[in-house]
């Protein structure tokens, strides 16, 4: 990611928490971000470099005042007002946002925390079953019904944001459905100014083991770490951190690979 899109993103940011919280906005964005998906004309009219950043707010402003919420309109404002690379990047843009925007309706019902370890765990679910994952990513059955899969699947198992979340992550924005939960996940974290570490061991942590490698991540990361757990039998002995692009590897198996590059 460039700097100027990172730039526009955390702009984008900014505008939505210091919107007052609704519950439209999310629901409202994701309309729009289907729109923009859907058409190709519509992402070229808000995105046209050629057009002055006041006149694609206005073709927003009436395509869309009255049909979402004031608050809505002024995130999307700021989204067009933009110089995206393209209709899809501001789409994803705009997408992020309505994800932030439910995660921080989940924060203000405290329920943040179960929602991040909702996704993460209902992700887990769908990678251990290759039929699951498969259905899932089958973009010949329609959106709609994979979603509504996924609705039976969390029907009174998990909160309306994870509900919401996990069916939006259908239409796998970031490649795959893992992907795209991973990428929700991270945004819940950050909510809370925390990082992710995903931690892969042979066998479940103890509370004082999970304690220490918090404490231990936590300083090296410079703030709160959050551990999502994954127990895999081929781990076959230490740990294996994944904390941002960080590789942390404290297993036997590593320890071995090593052994063989020395002496191989």
């Amino acid at each position: 990611m460039s700097n100027s899109d990172e730039a526009r993103i955390s702009s984008l940011d900014a505008v939505l928490d210091e919107t007052p919280q609704s519950d439209q906005i999310a629901g409202e964005l994701f309309g729009v971000v289907d729109a923009l998906d859907s058409s190709a004309m519509l992402r070229r009219s808000l995105t046209d470099p050629n057009v002055a950043d006041g006149d694609r707010q206005g073709l927003a402003a009436h395509l869309l005042r009255g049909r979402v919420s004031e608050a809505t309109l002024r995130v999307i404002n700021e989204a067009v007002a933009g110089r995206w690379p393209g209709g899809r990047t501001l789409a994803a843009a705009l997408e992020r946002q309505a994800v932030r925007a439910e995660l921080a309706r989940a924060h203000a019902a405290g329920e943040l925390d179960e929602t991040e370890d909702s996704l993460f765990r209902f992700a887990r679910l769908v990678e251990s079953s290759p039929e699951l994952r498969n259905t899932l990513a089958d973009r010949r059955v329609p959106v709609e019904a994979r979603q509504s899969l996924v609705g039976e699947l969390l029907q009174g198992r998990a909160g309306t944001a994870t509900t919401q979340l996990a069916k939006r992550a259908v239409v796998a924005r970031e490649r795959t459905f893992g992907n795209t939960i991973e990428g929700y996940v991270t945004l819940a974290a950050a909510q809370q100014n925390r990082v992710v570490a995903t931690v892969r061991v042979a066998r479940p942590l103890s509370a004082e083991q999970a304690h220490r490698l918090r404490v231990a991540l936590s300083r090296q990361a410079g703030r709160d770490v959050t551990i999502q757990e994954i127990v895999e039998p081929q781990v076959l002995g230490g740990i294996r951190v994944e904390l941002g692009d960080q590789v942390i590897e404290g297993t036997v198996e590593s320890r071995l690979d090593e052994a063989r590059r020395l002496f191989g």
